[in-house]
């Protein structure tokens, strides 16, 4: 036990003042655990605040339609997990009361819930001894314990849970301690490290093997998707344009965008002969001009995609079916390289 000691100890001195660690409500753990996967601490803190104002409680949140949830939701991406989010807190608000599961093995059933959330949420808010694995988590055990099996390949996983089950299973408050290890992983054992004044490293494999930068061991991934986005902005004389949900098994679904035309590279001059008949549906094309919009040549970097992306400006003269008023824009939730397309040029006037 004195390495886990160790670390709750480090813990106690060193832990950043976290809303959600000021609870063991499992509503407030839940949501904190769902908005900071793939979000830095420090970006996540806000929305955090911001869903407890606006959803004090699961019966709140379930209660919310969801393009409330997927607008407050803007810019922390991975849009699922809003999605499951709030279907899973229709799912305990209607059909369990409001009430969490308290066990790691009922709570990894509730959608959108993995081994990571629905391990946080039953050793912090009931002291179950299941260990959490996260990026911190890795960093800290391969280092500490020198285990140089690659973290993104599947089969570390097990491993690596196995090590941790091990190490928590005779603590006494085992959500303290999957805390400390995962915030010693992002203060102390970060990706740039501080052996120096760490109170570890006298014991650690990979300081004492001068092999610190070589763990975490990771297989370089494949080189990511390239895509081209060509959006296409209609407007016309009653200040109107158009929008459209995005529904499929692509990225930012159940978001909205302008129509999209997607090419195999980048445009240079976008003739309406491009367009086909993908915009027939919802504009009538009585076209005056298109033309290019200006700086909006944008490079965009998901986890497995690039994507650059361009926007032109498409001059009606006719009514715009099922068009939207471009004052009532900001009602809906985008993803961020349109939100801020929207923010920089239309409402700014461009």
């Amino acid at each position: 036990m004195a390495w886990q000691q160790t670390i709750l100890n480090w813990y106690s001195e060193n832990k950043r003042t976290l809303p959600w660690r000021k609870t063991k409500d499992p509503y407030k753990i839940w949501l904190s655990e769902v908005i900071l996967q793939q979000t830095k601490v420090a970006y996540g803190v806000k929305y955090y605040k911001d869903f407890i104002i606006k959803f004090p409680t699961i019966h709140d949140l379930a209660k919310a339609n969801q393009q409330t949830i997927l607008k407050l939701w803007q810019g922390l991406g991975y849009y699922n997990r809003a999605i499951n989010l709030h279907h899973t807190a229709k799912y305990i608000s209607n059909n369990l009361d409001g009430n969490f599961p308290t066990q790691f093995d009922e709570l990894i059933k509730l959608k959108g819930v993995g081994d990571y959330t629905a391990s946080a949420i039953s050793s912090i808010c009931f002291n179950e001894n299941v260990p959490v694995v996260d990026g911190n988590v890795y960093r800290v055990l391969s280092r500490y314990f020198g285990m140089a099996n690659p973290i993104n390949r599947s089969p570390a996983f097990k491993i690596f849970k196995k090590k941790a089950t091990e190490l928590i299973r005779d603590v006494k408050s085992p959500g303290n301690y999957n805390q400390a290890i995962m915030e010693f992983g992002a203060l102390q054992c970060a990706p740039k490290p501080k052996c120096s004044t760490c109170i570890l490293s006298n014991q650690c494999f990979a300081f004492q093997n001068n092999i610190v930068n070589e763990l975490p061991v990771k297989i370089k991934k494949k080189n990511n998707k390239t895509r081209y986005f060509n959006y296409i902005v209609p407007v016309n004389k009653e200040n109107k344009t158009r929008i459209v949900q995005r529904n499929s098994n692509d990225i930012w679904d159940k978001l909205y965008q302008f129509p999209l035309v997607e090419s195999n590279e980048t445009i240079v001059n976008f003739s309406t002969s491009l367009i086909g008949d993908s915009l027939d549906d919802y504009l009538i094309l009585n076209k005056k001009a298109i033309q290019k919009i200006d700086r909006t040549n944008i490079k965009h970097e998901l986890s497995h995609q690039t994507l650059y992306i361009s926007f032109w400006k498409l001059e009606l003269n006719t009514p715009i079916i099922n068009g939207i008023k471009i004052s009532d824009i900001d009602n809906y939730p985008f993803p961020v390289p349109i939100k801020n397309f929207i923010n920089n040029y239309i409402n700014a006037g461009d």
